[in-house]
This record gives structure tokens, sequence and C-alpha cells, in this order.
């Protein structure tokens, strides 16, 4: 195969990476690269390319996740055996300069795809050397089952962080190292609290952790949020005795608003007079672009009733499944018996590989360089919205986030715009889905901005958005 057949397109719109990975998939397809057949090095082909080693790389992961590319280590990566002609190869394929949406669908996010940061901006590089290190040392201690509570450097790592940047004072025996927040839920529902406990929850606020509450057998109190977040007095008088309360106090979700500080002082003193919980989601309080972030529940809590829940999913990749949980100090013997039974640990070389990336400093300077980032995005998105909208969408202003809210005043409800935008290969979401059942809801649109890498990104996405609205 003629390496020249390779060379990407500078000015294309399609990312070089994915043209490199969809001339590879055709040169595959086509013939002119047989089953079997050696490809390049990623060193030799970046080079002759004039390309980044992480950008060849990138294209390589792709087609041997799909597997296309076979790596044999030493021997170098070959074109798969399996592949001999009955996977599809003989329909007609598009060119390379109007790739396949599923293809690209596959490899790149979403529009508007919540809870997803920017795969774009991620250090690879680091990470892939701080991981290569930690697999080539690997021992026999590695490849046994893990304490319970997770790998005691990172528990280190992640209590050093949160006494600097959170101000929570911790010793790493408290932190627990879980595979999601969710996981961080279900340990908790096995240690502290029983089915058919009642709690608190947010409303609007997170589905997904109200129905693993619901699955698991908890009776919840939808209480309503506003500019100062969490109505505590309300939640007073609908459950004064309920068992725990689940908020998002630094930046509520959905609606971005932070728990002010006289009902942050009210939740907890609530929390103390009925021994309740409060399970403090702080999912993604390192992205504000306003001041310095805010402090957490956490670090007010005199009475040991806080369980704070931090994760890795926003700040560094959701396929890590790394997630962690810091309680009081007097819980950690049960929440030890617990984690022992529920084996919740996620392998301790990807533990490992995040501790590196913690204790040699580039945690904290990839937050800081994503903050800036993360700004300009959000800057893109909004004045997108309000150039096409108008008036229809109003955009109220939060400082920080990775997604934007727009309360809806058109004439179709929001989960209409939302279904029909999704149809598109959109990742909308409707607010009036954050409501519990048979609640009144506002109308809104929940849009990611994280990975709209551009203004003209942004433009584009939100004339797609404006396309599939005219077909409803």
């Amino acid at each position: 195969m003629d390496i020249r057949t390779l060379k990407p397109r500078r000015h294309s719109k399609t990312p070089i990476y994915l043209q490199l990975y969809l001339r590879f998939r055709d040169a595959i397809g086509e013939g002119r690269l047989s089953p079997g057949d050696r490809v390049p090095a990623v060193r030799s082909l970046a080079s002759e390319l004039n390309l980044a080693r992480g950008t060849v790389e990138s294209a390589y992961q792709i087609l041997i996740s799909e597997g296309y590319l076979i790596a044999r280590g030493p021997a170098g990566t070959v074109v798969s055996p399996h592949l001999d002609g009955r996977h599809g190869f003989d329909a007609p394929r598009a060119p390379a300069s109007a790739p396949r949406p599923a293809a690209i669908a596959k490899a790149t996010p979403r529009p508007f795809q919540l809870g997803l940061p920017a795969l774009d901006a991620f250090p690879r590089k680091t990470w892939v050397r701080l991981a290569g290190r930690r697999l080539r040392g690997m021992g026999d201690a590695d490849m046994d089952y893990q304490v319970p509570g997770g790998y005691m450097p990172l528990r280190k790592a992640i209590a050093a962080y949160l006494g600097v940047s959170r101000g929570i004072a911790c010793a790493p025996e408290q932190v627990f190292v879980t595979t999601g927040y969710l996981d961080g839920l279900n340990l908790i529902c096995h240690t502290v609290l029983s089915a058919g406990d009642k709690g608190w929850i947010e409303d609007p606020g997170y589905p997904y952790a109200r129905r693993f509450l619901e699955l698991a057998g908890m009776r919840l109190v939808p209480v309503p949020v506003d500019e100062e977040g969490l109505c505590v007095e309300v939640g007073r008088k609908l459950s004064k005795n309920a068992r725990f309360a689940v908020v998002t106090p630094t930046h509520q979700s959905p609606l971005g608003v932070a728990l002010s500080l006289p009902r942050r002082l009210a939740l907890l003193e609530w929390a103390h007079e009925n021994q309740s919980w409060v399970i403090e989601d702080d999912y993604d309080s390192e992205f504000r672009y306003q001041g310095r972030p805010l402090p957490p529940l956490k670090s007010l809590d005199r009475y040991g009733r806080v369980l704070y829940a931090g994760t890795f999913s926003k700040v560094l990749y959701p396929g890590l499944r790394l997630a962690y949980l810091v309680v009081p100090d007097d819980c950690v013997p049960k929440f030890e018996a617990a984690a022992s039974l529920l084996r919740m640990n996620s392998p301790v070389l990807q533990q490992a590989t995040v501790a590196d990336f913690m204790e040699q400093g580039h945690f904290s300077r990839h937050l800081k360089k994503m903050r800036a980032l993360y700004g300009e995005r959000r800057g893109y998105l909004v004045a997108a919205l309000e150039q096409a909208f108008g008036d229809a969408l109003q955009i109220p202003d939060r400082a920080g986030g990775l997604h934007v809210l727009g309360y809806w005043k058109g004439e179709q409800s929001d989960s209409a715009v939302a279904e029909a935008a999704n149809a598109q290969g959109l990742a909308i979401h409707a607010l009036s889905i954050w409501k519990m059942k048979g609640q009144a809801a506002d109308q809104g649109l929940l849009l990611g901005f994280a990975n709209l890498a551009s203004a003209e990104a942004a433009r584009g996405a939100v004339r797609r958005l404006l396309q599939a609205m005219k077909r409803t």
C-alpha cells in the first residue's frame, strides 16, 4: 500500500485522526490491505505523514477496537486475519471526504452530549506514558485482590487534593475508591441505610441517582429547588424525619444554582438533629469560571453527617470508571466491612495511573487548562443559541458546569424538541424528564458544550438543532 494515499487533508472539517482511520478502513475494505498485512509503526507513519504520534495512535486505537487491526507487540500491528470478505466490505463505500455517519458516531461524541469532558483536550501522551510505565512494572501484588477501599497511594493522593483544593480534612482511610457515583450510592445503601428508608432528593435532580435509589428500595421525597438551591424548610415540612438527603450543593444538577450558605447550615443542622445523612454529590465543582470554586458541604460538617462523593468522569474521562466517597472517621470500619463484601474496586493499574497523574502535578495543570477552555466553549454555545433562538430560549447566567440550561418558551414541548433533535444524531436532554414523575415541570433544554471546539462548531450544532425542530 502506498503511504501517500493515507495523507490527510489539513483543512478538512473531519479531524485528522478520523481521516486516517477512514483511509485505513477503506483500504482494507477495497483489498489494498489484505488480512495479515503489516501496517506501519506509529512512529514511522507519524514521521512519514508529518503528524503527531498521538494522532496516529488515536486512529490505530479505533481500528484495533473495531477489529480491523490486531496489535502483536514487538511483531507489529497487522490487518486482522479474520477479515476474509464476509464483513460487508463488498457494499459500495462512501468516499473518505464524506464518511458514513455510523462510523463517525462510534468515534466522536454527539453534539450537546451531557456528562462528557473535552476528549480532544485530554493529555493522551502523558496518560499513555504513565499507564505504560505502570503496566511494564506490574508485579505480583498488582495481580492480587485489593484491600477494601482501593489502592492506598490513590486514596492518599485524593485526600491531599481535597485538603488543598476543597478544604476537606480527611485521612486516606476515609476515602473509598469506587467504580462510579452510583457505586458509591450502592456502598452507602449497604452500610448506613435500609430498604424502606425515606430520603429527600432534589427536584429536578439527577435521574439516574433517583432510579438507582428507587431500585434499592428507598422511598424518595421530592424537594423543590429554587435560586438558592434545595428548599430545606420545605423538606422539613414534607418529611422532617427522613433518613437521608441527596444534594448537589456546589452546582445543582441540572439547574446550575449553588446552595446558599444559610441553607447549607440549615441542612447540616437538620441532619444533626435527626441523625440523618447528607449525601453530597460534588460532581463538577472543579469547573467554575467566575471566582474560586465554592466550598463543599463536607468542609462545614462539624457533626460527621456528610458522605462526600466525587468523580473522575468529568475531569478525566468517563470510560475510566473511577470515583470516590469520603466518609466520617467513625464510620470507616463499617464501610470497610461493606466494601470487602461488595468488591467494587476498579483495576489497580488504572488506580495507580491516576495516582501518578495526581502526584506528579499533571492533574492540577489539566484542571487549570480545562477551566479556561470550558469558559471559552460555553461562550461559543451561548452566543450561537442567542443568535438562533432570541427570546424563545432564556439562558440564565451560571458560574460553572459543563452544560447550558435554556428555558424553552416555544410552542413544542421540551421533550418533543429533544426527541426530534436526538433522532438526527444530537444528544439533548429535556428538563422535564429530570423532574419526579407527576410533578409540574418547567420547559427547558440541557445542552453540553465541552466538545464544541470552536464558535463554528457551536453554530453548526445549533443549526442542526433548528433543522430537526422544523421536521416536527
